[in-house]
């Protein structure tokens, strides 16, 4: 039964630091089972394309991810509210393991983006969640010093992926990528039933699944136009001109009914907070720059130096190794100083530079002393700049929207990855087929290829981070404009409040 929102919640009972630090235990188990997944399949996406064939779809084994993922995250922070923060996690955690099986199960590259989907659908709610509970658990003086914690095991398992990832696509197959979710899964239920155990006041709340509908179908029709448009649909087949009415229609009937519906999935009051505004527009342009550019870092080395998946995935290692060093050593300094803006513009000044350092090695044909270095760099930037705008926009937004307002901040995080993700794959497939290469392409094998065509992706790749450059350094020029928030400390976390 929910609780009427008028009336008065009970006091908690104290949560001690045990049961903190169990929960805590609990989410890094989630949160890691996501990290893994990620990094793993971006080690193993060549050899996939390599036995499926389809590399012009091959962005679409994380688009589609990523995508399902974004779309469900704000429903996510809703029922979180009215249904309570273990149930929802639950949740999660089925969907995404069920997707797992499939994925391993995939027989084409059409069943592996559709059950890809499925996975995302479950992993939207790990981290809103994540980041909803330990709101709920802990004041906001100590949050970076929590959230760091988090970003170190993230991070070592974003660090381990690639090399497990590697060693199982030699060793096996790339099917075993997904099959090794499951032991990861279960342990990660166990830990969470065992400490999430004090119910969560709950509150009615009215599921906006119209607005869900109007999101989601907007965004696939504007991300058909980027992935499809001028490679396997010309700019102006009549494909294009659908998705792009759908794309203006639907668009303009989620404003409408964002002004009029009572809880809409976008609530309007958010955004007439300048610092969610301007944080949300920060996040989603710095990871189109990341996730753009990143997820073709496997790709460089495999198809353009010649390195094997396990050699590929040791190569991505520096840039996690950043993340940590940032996150979680330097994110505890920043907590005692109360400096949230200037770190984070010194973390994207500093990704800045990183992107314009492999862009100019990338299109320079430099060996590795030349790029591993800006990958480390470029983990140590961002890692400055993600925990701490998520302890900002909570210390911005009043309680009754600390929920709602992590989950959105989440929401466009993501969706800036899933544009960066399908932008770089439309940059990469035009390119091969403005070489009349992309047929040999899907046909290539593995690490062997023509010193043409490895030319072909190595400018191509270049290109991608060269946009991952600009874009990032707009995002810098925005976070100037931001106000100075001031995260104060509290004698106690308090519980959700009604809105």
């Amino acid at each position: 039964m929910t609780q009427n929102p008028h009336a008065t919640a009970p006091a908690p009972a104290p949560v001690t630091e045990k049961e903190i630090r169990a929960v805590y235990f609990a989410l890094m188990a989630v949160l890691g089972l996501g990290a893994l997944d990620q990094s793993i399949v971006a080690t193993a996406l060549p050899r996939i394309v390599t036995d499926l064939g389809g590399m012009a779809h091959l962005s679409w084994v994380v688009t589609a991810y990523v995508l399902a993922s974004t779309a469900t995250m704000p429903l996510y922070g809703k029922m979180a509210d009215q249904y309570g923060r273990r149930p929802m996690i639950f949740t999660a955690l089925a969907t995404f393991l069920l997707g797992s099986v499939l994925c391993g199960l995939a027989g084409s590259m059409t069943q592996l983006i559709v059950f890809r989907a499925i996975q995302g659908m479950g992993a939207g709610g790990f981290m809103p969640l994540a980041q909803i509970i330990i709101s709920d658990l802990v004041a906001p003086q100590d949050r970076a010093k929590r959230q760091g914690s988090i970003a170190i095991v993230f991070a070592v398992t974003s660090v381990l992926g690639p090399v497990l990832g590697g060693f199982m696509t030699d060793l096996l197959s790339w099917h075993w990528i997904f099959f090794i979710n499951l032991p990861i899964g279960a342990f990660a239920s166990w830990a969470i039933a065992r400490s999430l155990r004090k119910p969560v006041i709950t509150h009615a709340h009215r599921i906006d699944y119209l607005g869900s509908i109007l999101l989601t179908t907007s965004i696939v029709s504007l991300l058909l136009i980027l992935a499809l448009g001028g490679t396997e649909w010309p700019w102006d087949a009549p494909e294009i001109k659908v998705c792009a009415a759908l794309t203006v229609v639907l668009g303009a009937w989620l404003v409408v009914h964002l002004r009029r519906a009572a809880e809409p999935v976008l609530p309007p009051d958010l955004f007439g907070n300048r610092v969610f505004n301007l944080a949300s527009v920060v996040m989603a342009l710095s990871f189109v720059g990341l996730m753009g550019s990143s997820v073709f870092f496997p790709l460089y080395f495999q198809l353009v130096m010649g390195a094997s998946p396990a050699h590929s995935g040791m190569l991505t290692v520096p840039m996690m190794v950043g993340m940590i060093i940032a996150s979680a050593l330097i994110g505890r300094a920043v907590a005692r100083a109360n400096k949230y803006k200037e770190v984070q513009v010194v973390g994207l000044a500093v990704a800045v530079a990183a992107f314009a350092a492999l862009t100019w090695a990338m299109a320079s044909g430099r060996g590795y002393w030349f790029i591993e270095p800006p990958i480390f760099f470029l983990g140590a930037g961002l890692g400055l700049v993600m925990p701490n705008m998520t302890i900002v926009v909570q210390s911005a937004l009043a309680p009754a929207r600390r929920g709602v307002g992590t989950a959105m901040l989440t929401f466009f995080r993501s969706l800036g990855g899933l544009l960066g993700v399908t932008g770089s794959g439309a940059i990469l497939a035009h390119q091969l087929q403005e070489h009349g290469i992309a047929q040999a392409a899907a046909a290539g094998s593995g690490t062997v290829l023509a010193p043409a065509l490895r030319e072909v992706y190595r400018h191509a790749i270049a290109n991608i981070f060269g946009a991952g450059t600009v874009i990032v350094l707009a995002a810098l020029v925005l976070l100037l404009f931001m106000p100075q928030v001031r995260v104060e400390g509290a004698a106690a976390p308090q519980p959700p409040q009604a809105e």
